[in-house]
């Protein structure tokens, strides 16, 4: 941006193009299509909203933004809205094309005075301004629940989004009454070029259990002349077996059958905005070849850059693949063709061809392209013409401000190279530190246990860099500052010390300090997943009492499978005879005596050094103290010879995000696909078990620090048992950022407060708990924020940390009602003492579950 200054400074009309198209490449990156467009925030001018009437002055179209108190509130029409009655609306101009996938609504409550709200709304919008289309959801829904008060924002998701312009809200009544709105739209802009496609209208599959439909559900263009967009440009992607859909059968596809095609081909044409530079295309294929289903064996592709077609087309073929029968993306050069059309023959490789995405990749336009060759060329030529001397001078201030900005440039790279070095140094250093000095004492009286999950830290690493914040990894934005200088603004983090200087970020909770504040001993898990920091004197006390679990002889231990490693062992699926008669009269098994029982067995590796050792032991102790029906218990122990080993509970139906991916909701669909389900009811029960067995953690002040589907396990009649070991699974590898190849989080699952502040407590605890409630409402079908990078979900958190408004919540889940999606939002708030306990979310799910 400063480099766009300096030149349009000094050469306006040559260097502006330029400028321009830095600006388009910033604005490319728009991470996630859910930010606010700018109704709230005023980014949306008052000549951009419109309305059909308007009831006075101060209740017109421009006082219809979301969260403002202006005027009288909200926009209110003219007449009292009948139930047959769809002629008014609030309409907003957002002067280009946008992708639209969230609207929010509110009602007019002027401060407790107003109480005018529309409990259903419709909404149409409009790419050109002249055809309007009726959107609705994709099982054909138009109408959607508004408010049902005047105060509270009530989102809803757009589910297909719409691309469009113009865009109306049109109250919907069930009885004549007074409505008012205040809306806002979330999306980005659509940078993508396409304005429309024209596909023959996709086909009905015969199978023997059931007709699969292959049609475009959602397309939105003319019957006629069928000039619209679609399900090939809503952002889903379909599943690897297309008669899987969370609608019905087939679904997330438009194919064809090579039958009716007698040419061999199916063709489809794409109009963009403008001429474009294309480079690629992506066309998202299924591959199910089992049902004679494969992506194209060629397509060919002509361009049209003004009225004419080009005479040469372009031609590709993919590897045609009879092996794999996921779907995938498959790219398609187009090789800089300058288009504002694109006509292609998608050739069939078999009887049927099924798409679900189509995306278009382009460079810079005509127009650009031409400008910056020219400012390209003089840019080489100016410096040797003799005749250019009229800017001679501004050709000079010009040439020393971009030189002057490379040196700055150089400097912020040298700095950065030296504090990274820097840093380095100084973990060296404290790791020898804490090698020599393993011994920690405890200034505080309180005992406080930490049950918690920090990977890939050893023994001997400081509480210090497990605590570490993150204001050196992770840059949130011009305005953001870093967490040791913001921290002290923020009131739950208050800072009780008068010196500035010596704030060491504390967090209290309930008048006890957070282990973080005292020496502690840490004890890392035999998996190197997880860290048990305890503060000395604790685990002073429990090495004082003698270990209450007994030997168990390992000549009994028959090996099934590995289940996962870490640093310093293995975690091992054993069946383990006579277990019953190793237990405790209180710990039943619902097995018989005779018959081995499953177990899960830490084994400590032989070459693991001697504090790996020595925490290993302590980890016994610890967890031979945690007795609850929903916490895995610890079983028996093999400690009087090498390998170390602690055996505890395994359930046999695995861990309960393997267990719901292979279930199914109750309904139709699962009966035509003769899938196991899993009622609404029993999911209910399952989250109450997880609630429940927290509420017992937290009662001890353990902070578990990886609570998720992938470490409760699942056993009879839905039993749950939450336990620790998930994370040393490669099959969760990629539920986990590793930070500078060193710590390796969930961040999909933390609060903000500990990906930004390195803070972990029960309060983050319920965090993570809402995601996970929010992984079972979704059968465990999608990963937490699935539609974000790594990096954007940090970004997310910034959010969170600026409470500006503009951060993403996951969304609610189709099966969620409307007070469970509730629970999850408190668990998500951004103040910690305002989300509640576990045993508040315990009463509560007790209170829902039917």
């Amino acid at each position: 941006i400063f480099i766009c200054l300096f030149i349009l400074a000094f050469q306006p009309n040559l260097y502006i193009c330029v400028c321009v198209c830095v600006c388009v490449c910033v604005c490319c990156i728009t991470g996630v299509c859910r930010y606010p467009l700018g109704m709230s925030g005023g980014q949306i001018l008052d000549e951009d909203i419109s309305a059909s009437s308007q009831w006075s002055e101060s209740t017109a179209a421009r006082y219809g933004r979301l969260d403002f108190e202006e005027g009288d509130g909200a926009w209110c029409p003219e007449i009292t809205v009948e139930p047959d009655n769809l002629k008014e609306f609030l309409q907003i101009d957002l002067r280009s094309l946008h992708f639209i996938t969230l609207v929010g609504t509110q009602g007019r409550h002027a401060g407790g005075i107003g109480n005018e709200f529309a409990q259903m709304y419709k909404i149409k919008y409009s790419r050109d301004g002249s055809r309007w289309i009726s959107w609705k959801n994709r099982q054909g829904k138009q109408v959607i629940e508004g408010n049902r008060n005047a105060y509270d924002i009530v989102l809803k998701d757009l589910d297909p989004p719409i691309i469009a312009r113009f865009v109306r809200f049109m109250p919907v009544t069930d009885h004549s009454m007074n409505v008012c709105m205040r809306v806002e739209l979330y999306g980005c802009e659509w940078l993508d070029g396409l304005v429309s496609y024209n596909a023959p209208a996709g086909e009905q599959m015969n199978s023997p259990s059931y007709p699969i439909y292959l049609n475009d559900s959602v397309y939105d263009g003319a019957v006629i002349y069928r000039c619209g967009l679609g399900q090939l440009t809503d952002g889903v992607c379909g599943l690897d077996d297309f008669t899987h859909s969370h609608v019905w059968p087939g679904y997330d596809y438009v194919g064809w059958n090579n039958e009716s095609f007698p040419s061999g081909y199916v063709e489809i044409m794409f109009e963009f905005d403008r001429t474009r530079n294309f480079t690629t295309m992506k066309v998202h294929c299924n591959n199910m070849f089992s049902q004679h289903v494969k992506a194209f064996r060629q397509v060919v592709c002509y361009f049209r850059s003004d009225l004419d077609w080009e005479a040469s087309p372009l031609s590709f073929s993919p590897v045609v693949d009879e092996k794999n029968p996921s779907a995938r993306f498959v790219t398609v050069n187009l090789a800089n063709h300058m288009a504002s059309a694109i006509k292609c023959h998608f050739y069939f490789a078999d009887a049927w061809m099924l798409f679900s995405e189509i995306t278009f990749q382009s460079g810079i336009d005509q127009r650009t392209h031409i400008c910056m060759c020219a400012a390209v060329y003089l840019l080489e030529n100016i410096a040797d013409d003799p005749t250019h001397k009229v800017d001679d001078s501004n050709t000079r201030i010009l040439i020393g401000c971009l030189v002057a900005i490379i040196f700055i440039l150089v400097a912020i790279i040298v700095i950065i190279l030296w504090r990274q070095v820097w840093q380095k140094m100084l973990e060296k250093a404290s790791r020898r530190m804490l090698d020599d000095e393993l011994t920690a004492s405890l200034s505080i009286q309180s005992e406080t246990f930490t049950y918690n999950h920090n990977p890939n830290q050893s023994g001997t690493t400081s509480e210090q860099e497990s605590n570490s914040t993150y204001e050196r990894i992770f840059p949130l934005g011009p305005d953001y500052q870093e967490p040791s200088r913001l921290i002290c603004k923020l009131p739950e983090f208050a800072q009780s010390s008068e010196d500035p200087g010596s704030y060491s970020v504390p967090y209290f909770q309930d008048g006890v300090p957070h282990y973080a504040e005292a020496d502690i001993v840490n004890l890392q898990g035999v998996t190197g997943s997880n860290t048990y920091a305890i503060p000395a004197v604790t685990m002073d006390l429990l090495s004082g009492k003698d270990v209450a679990v007994e030997e168990f002889p390992r000549k009994l231990l028959t090996f099934k499978e590995k289940l996962g490693e870490g640093q310093f062992g293995e975690v091992h699926l054993c069946e383990a005879e006579g277990m019953q008669e190793f237990m405790n009269k209180e710990f039943l098994f619902d097995i018989a005596e005779d018959l081995p029982v499953l177990v899960a067995v830490k084994m400590l590796r032989s070459d693991a050094n001697k504090n790996a050792r020595n925490d290993f032991l302590k980890e016994i102790k610890i967890m031979s103290r945690l007795k609850d029906p929903n916490i895995i218990r610890l079983l028996a122990v093999c400690i009087y010879s090498d390998p170390l080993c602690m055996i505890t509970e395994y359930m046999e139906n695995g861990d309960l995000n393997q267990f719901l991916s292979r279930h199914e909701p109750e309904g139709q669909l699962a009966q035509l696909s003769n899938a196991p389900t899993v009622s609404f009811n029993n999911l209910c029960y399952m989250a109450t078990q997880i609630a429940s067995g927290m509420k017992y953690l937290s009662s001890l002040n353990f902070v578990h620090r990886d609570l998720a589907t992938r470490n409760c396990l699942v056993g009879k009649k839905y039993t749950i048992k939450i336990a620790d070991f998930g994370m040393s699974r490669n099959l969760y590898s990629g539920d986990y950022y590793r930070i500078q190849g060193r710590a390796v989080l969930p961040i999909r699952w933390m609060s903000w407060e500990s990906i930004l502040l390195g803070k972990f407590t029960t309060a983050s605890d319920m965090w993570a708990f809402g995601v996970t409630l929010w992984e079972i409402l979704n059968y465990c079908k999608e990963q937490p924020y699935s539609q974000l990078t790594d990096e954007q979900v940090i970004e997310n958190t910034g959010e969170f940390f600026r409470d500006q408004k503009r951060q993403i919540y996951l969304p609610q889940p189709v099966l969620c009602p409307d007070s469970l999606y509730k629970v999850m939002l408190c668990c998500w708030r951004r103040n910690t003492k305002e989300r509640p306990s576990f045993q508040e979310i315990h009463q509560a799910l007790l209170e829902i579950q039917p």
